[in-house]
């Protein structure tokens, strides 16, 4: 869609129609009366308020991918069942202590906040894994890892996190997430 055709020039300004119509709405609901005057002068006015004072174009650095979000989703509630059970078992199930833990660190593949704050908000939704601390300037992860006692189930537990972080960034990436994780891929 072109996206120039929400914007109303008015002189040398441009306002966009969406914030507009959102600053009309919300006038209507502050005087809790929906009449015509009023759905008129909100637009009059959110349209003044944009001219006078523009707003700077965000872009919040995600594109949304339906294909990668369905397997996304799919994948995300198949961990989630896989999880509950050794979790119980090694909760209630043994009477034996629970296998040794590891904190491990994971540096992502991208740089995006997105992609760093959706992947770690879905290792912790895990049961299993909880991000402890995030370092966003070098995109590393750190993070609780149940049954993790050795180098080779943290080395799994680090693909695990990569493999995530991957299909987050098929998700809802940006061209530049895609290149780099195309990049780490195929080196």
């Amino acid at each position: 869609m072109d996206r120039s055709r929400l914007n109303l020039r008015v002189g040398g300004r441009v306002a966009r129609l969406p914030i507009v119509l959102w600053l009309t709405l919300v006038w209507v609901l502050v005087w809790n009366r929906i009449t015509l005057a009023n759905a008129i002068y909100g637009f009059v006015l959110g349209l003044t308020l944009l001219l006078a004072f523009p707003f700077p174009v965000v872009d919040p650095g995600v594109r949304f991918h339906p294909v990668g979000l369905v397997r996304f989703g799919a994948r995300f509630a198949l961990d989630l069942a896989r999880s509950v059970l050794p979790l119980a078992w090694q909760a209630v199930g043994s009477n034996k202590p629970g296998r040794a833990n590891s904190v491990i660190a994971v540096t992502l593949r991208t740089r995006s906040d997105a992609v760093l704050v959706l992947t770690a908000v879905a290792l912790s939704a895990v049961p299993g894994t909880l991000v402890l601390d995030i370092r966003r300037a070098t995109g590393t992860l750190f993070l609780h890892a149940l049954g993790a006692a050795d180098d080779a189930t943290a080395d799994l537990a680090r693909r695990q996190v990569l493999d995530l972080e991957a299909r987050v960034v098929r998700a809802i990436g940006t061209p530049a997430d895609l290149r780099a994780l195309t990049r780490e891929e195929n080196p």
